[in-house]
């Protein structure tokens, strides 16, 4: 069945959308964390005058500060769900003009990747206030867009062969939602490490450096840290059924369940680093920095399948349509 140009036109003109409204929230969360970033400047500095050296107090930010740029975030709040809107409507659109799921090629993988890690940041406002998070989320959406209609984009059409299963909404839709997740887990355990330098320094004695404004406008290190590591405990499940159904459906289309084909290697080295920071911090309570960067390898390791093995890698799962 032909696609229907007609729809695939308005997807364009929704994700096309999106990303302006993208942008303006990115503006608003922006001024939101910026208020009143001379004063929170000076009262940061100020644990590093007295104390001799000593680990300092938590800091008690006068609540006139703290309240600075609530408005803008909740402006960028407020966008940043318009925004989801219409790229959930332009996802839709793309699938209903080819008559099929829209994840079919890497421009669709890449706008459903989109909508993943905004849909996770939403589900995780619905339950604490994440505006602080909302520029550090918005950045890698926006990336991810802008490649997908620069560099990746593809025109609608039906799907290649291989892709005509049952499956496909099965094993890419969870692999997409795994995926989001650890995108918004990565952003924290940056966030994480950046407070975490702060507070060494100022333990130390020291100025809390350029980054100092992010202290009374972000949790603190110990919260972020935990909050990363519930993402990723929440839908690492997940992932391992990602990773087990694209097994199931690698027998059903050739015959076996893993060939150690690029797509499926990379998949697994995933798994096994996520594991392996599950478990380290489970048996042998790894907490803090070395616990961090084993989380960003896995995000990396994720991100190099999801890029590197598509669009460099040949293989069984070449089915990045780029063109």
């Amino acid at each position: 069945m032909p696609s229907d140009a007609t729809l695939a036109q308005l997807s364009n003109i929704l994700v096309y959308a999106s990303m302006t409204a993208f942008t303006v929230a990115m503006i608003a969360f922006a001024v939101s964390l910026a208020a009143g970033r001379g004063k929170v400047a000076e009262v940061v500095a100020e644990p590093a005058l007295v104390g001799g050296g000593q680990a300092p107090a938590p800091l008690q930010m006068p609540a006139p500060l703290l309240a600075s740029g609530r408005r803008s975030g909740n402006v960028g709040m407020s966008l940043y769900w318009l925004a989801t809107t219409f790229l959930a409507l332009g996802i839709a659109a793309r699938g209903l003009s080819a008559h099929r799921l829209p994840w079919g090629n890497m421009y669709e993988f890449s706008c459903a990747a989109a909508f993943a890690v905004s849909l996770v940041f939403l589900v995780i406002s619905l339950r604490r206030d994440v505006r602080w998070l909302g520029i550090f989320v918005v950045l890698p959406v926006l990336l991810t867009l802008g490649l997908a209609v620069t560099v990746l984009y593809s025109t609608s059409g039906p799907l290649v062969p291989e892709l005509h299963s049952y499956w496909l909404g099965i094993h890419v839709t969870a692999a997409i939602l795994s995926g989001g997740s650890f995108c918004v887990s990565g952003v924290v355990t940056i966030l994480y490490l950046a407070i975490e330098r702060i507070d060494r320094r100022v333990a130390a004695g020291l100025t809390p450096g350029r980054l100092g404004f992010l202290v009374p406008k972000v949790p603190t290190a110990d919260r972020l840290d935990t909050l990363g590591y519930r993402i990723i405990a929440f839908m690492f499940p997940l992932w391992t059924f990602a990773v087990i159904a694209g097994a199931i459906w690698a027998e059903s289309a050739w015959g076996r369940y893993w060939g150690w084909d690029p797509k499926e290697t990379w998949a697994f080295i995933t798994w096994v680093i996520y594991a392996g920071y599950l478990h380290a911090r489970a048996t042998i309570g790894w907490r803090g920095r070395r616990a961090a960067y084993i989380s960003l390898l896995g995000f990396a390791a994720f991100i190099f399948n999801y890029y590197g093995v598509n669009l460099f890698v040949t293989g069984l799962h070449s089915f990045a349509g780029v063109g």
